[in-house]
């Protein structure tokens, strides 16, 4: 039996192993503001780069312009970046919100980061209503929602999260989810509120501390001269909804959480809950698309 052996020297280099290709990666910016006029609250300024996009769908005459932002990019993917800034200047009211539900998809091992800061000057209104975002297993996501806001502007905000399509027998079981908010009145710190769920997602979501097996969460903030004022009527919204829910309300905020089976039963408590804080303005028609 013969044994054949590679000739190599020992003074040539083994060759290198093979790289593996390099992502490509998602890079979205906006940046938009409102000023009051005499034709109502227009659009003075609009920056819009990489995959995100703004649409100013006509409204109701009389109705607050609606600013949709669009992710061209179809969902967020590891490594991908989105920066937001919305300004409602003195006097203007606008809602920001999403064309659709954002989808943050699996992760190879970095994470998705979306960057968002709100401005409301005196006596401005801005309503900040994106859409669900659905986490798919092993995705990795961090959010900051950065608000400033002056001592009588009104603030609505609200940001949902569902962990896996239900529908579709898809869930989160594990991966990364970080949140955080500050909000700014004045200059001062009045609101501050962090959530971070790593590792083995839906066993710390079976939690009877978390979410006690619910796979949808939301929370909802309103800061308002009147938000005290409006805390029973938010309270009145949400009995009887099928998601689990309270709300408080102090120094002029107003703070709801709401807990649900399910991203459908999360909706059908969001939406009578902003209804009550929108004056019964209806909701963005892309929510109902």
């Amino acid at each position: 039996m013969k044994l054949l052996f590679a000739d190599i020297s020992p003074s040539e280099p083994l060759p290198a192993p093979a790289k593996a290709p390099a992502l490509q990666r998602a890079r979205g910016r906006v940046d938009l503001e409102f000023r009051a006029s005499a034709r109502g609250s227009v659009l003075v300024r609009l920056t819009q780069a990489g995959a995100l996009r703004v649409k100013l769908p006509r409204v109701a005459a009389g109705a607050s312009p609606e600013a949709v932002l669009v992710n061209t990019a179809g969902g967020l993917a590891g490594g991908d970046r989105f920066d937001i800034a919305a300004t409602a200047a003195g006097g203007a009211a606008v809602t920001v919100t999403t064309a659709a539900c954002e989808k943050v998809y699996r992760s190879t091992g970095d994470t998705a980061v979306v960057e968002t800061s709100l401005t409301v000057g005196a006596g401005a209104r801005l309503e900040w209503l994106p859409q669900e975002t659905i986490l798919f297993d092993r995705s990795r996501y961090v959010r900051r929602l950065t608000i400033d806001m002056a001592a009588d502007a009104a603030m609505l905000a609200v940001e949902p999260v569902v962990f896996g399509r239900l529908a579709r027998g898809e869930t989160m079981a594990a991966g990364l989810f970080r949140d955080r908010w500050r909000v700014y009145r004045d200059g001062r710190l009045v609101f501050a509120d962090g959530t971070r769920l790593e590792g083995p997602v839906a066993a710390i979501l079976d939690r009877p501390a978390t979410l006690a097996g619910g796979r949808a969460l939301a929370t909802l903030f309103y800061a308002a001269p009147d938000a005290e004022e409006r805390l029973e009527s938010v309270r009145a919204a949400l009995a009887g909804t099928p998601a689990e829910a309270g709300a408080s309300a102090r120094d002029r905020i107003l703070v709801a959480r709401l807990v649900a089976a399910d991203g459908a039963a999360l909706r059908a408590t969001l939406i009578p809950a902003l209804a009550a804080l929108r004056g019964g303005n209806p909701m963005p028609k892309v929510w109902a698309c």
